[in-house]
């Protein structure tokens, strides 16, 4: 199986199981001398970690994260930064029953189908499990950004649960921290509370939007046609477990809007160019402006639930399908801090690539 890397100047490559001994992630491309710091890194990872809340799968992982490499003296080499996380907490046999069976909603065929066999245990490397190593990656991304733009703020937070969204003028972003569902709606939050435990007394789950803004991007990253910031931006959160769709500022309501509705007008301010909206999501020809990115993600809800589904086994035959097991039942609640590093990965990655095609060189305005 190929295809495990992303990024071209700061490259991450995944590897690891959800039932394996560990899974974890190579870092190349990080730069010299930025602090890595195994306790920062460990921040990231426990905000994704599983069991801290009963919305979220009861699995207990302390996801505690080790530097094996490329570092020294707590600084980067400039050479692969190793991380790695022991799983400690795996119970393969809830998944015996499956073996055979391809579980509705799951990569489970589609796995059999390519590469002839599967790692039933959990679902092996299709496993949301993968993105804890993604996470680590992301904090070695953070921590490159706070020395080359550290004016840089990405912050993620969740916009809607099932049918259930937020009242955006009741945001407040100190909100995200104080509820289980990173969301900046107080009230949105109790009312989702509710909505969850109600539906996990039906062993159903729903899915979610997650929704990611950069403030502080720099103008000027990303390139034309085959290297926009926005292709690659949608590619990493397309590459998140269970993503079925990404949408860059207005999105998909762009399409309801009238062209004089839709172009972010430009005035000229003291420090230059002042756009007076952002329906563009901070980006225009693949490349920033200057303003805040803005992107969403839609989660689908979690396959594996406690209620009946018709499949097939591996044999051909019809059957009836319960999956057990420890299971979110809104897996969209901890794609949150998951988004957040690929944000990051993604910023950095165009960032070097700016400052190899530029230098950082920008055209003039008035």
């Amino acid at each position: 199986m190929s295809f495990n890397t992303f990024g071209q100047m700061f490259r991450v490559t995944t590897w690891g199981e959800s039932h394996g001994p560990a899974l974890g992630a190579t870092v190349d491309g990080c730069p010299p001398a930025v602090r890595i710091d195994a306790a920062e890194l460990q921040h990231w990872l426990d905000r994704r970690k599983p069991g801290q809340n009963r919305f979220t799968t009861q699995r207990q992982e302390p996801d505690q994260v080790k530097i094996l490499s490329g570092t020294f003296e707590g600084l980067s080499t400039g050479t692969p930064i190793q991380l790695l996380i022991d799983n400690t907490d795996q119970r393969s046999k809830d998944y015996g029953d499956i073996a055979k069976s391809f579980r509705p909603g799951h990569a489970d065929l589609t796995y059999h189908q390519k590469y002839g066999l599967r790692d039933y245990r959990g679902g092996g490397r299709s496993s949301a499990r993968e993105t804890a190593a993604r996470v680590a990656a992301g904090g070695v991304a953070r921590a490159a950004l706070a020395v080359l733009a550290p004016e840089i703020r990405i912050t993620g937070y969740m916009v809607q649960i099932g049918p259930h969204q937020i009242d955006r003028t009741r945001i407040d972003p100190a909100e995200i921290e104080r509820n289980p569902f990173w969301c900046p709606d107080a009230q949105a939050a109790e009312t989702w509370g509710a909505y969850l435990d109600d539906l996990r007394k039906t062993h159903n789950s729903v899915g979610a939007v997650v929704e990611l803004v950069a403030s502080g991007a720099p103008p000027g990253l990303g390139a034309p046609v085959y290297g926009k910031l926005d292709s690659d931006l949608a590619a990493a959160m397309m590459s998140i477990n269970a993503v079925k769709a990404v949408e860059i500022g207005e999105g998909m309501a762009a399409a309801a809007l009238t062209g004089s509705e839709n172009a972010d007008e430009i005035r000229m301010g003291p420090e230059g160019p002042v756009f007076l909206s952002n329906h563009a999501g901070g980006i225009l020809g693949g490349i920033s402006t200057g303003q805040d990115v803005v992107l969403r993600f839609a989660v689908k809800p979690t396959s594996s639930i406690l209620t009946p589904r018709r499949t097939i086994t591996s044999s051909g035959e019809e059957v009836d399908l319960i999956t057990k097991g420890r299971h979110d039942p809104c897996v969209g609640i901890r794609a949150v801090p998951v988004g957040e590093a690929m944000m990051a990965c993604v910023l950095l990655d165009h960032i070097l690539r700016d400052r190899g095609q530029t230098a950082g060189i920008r055209g003039e305005i008035g």
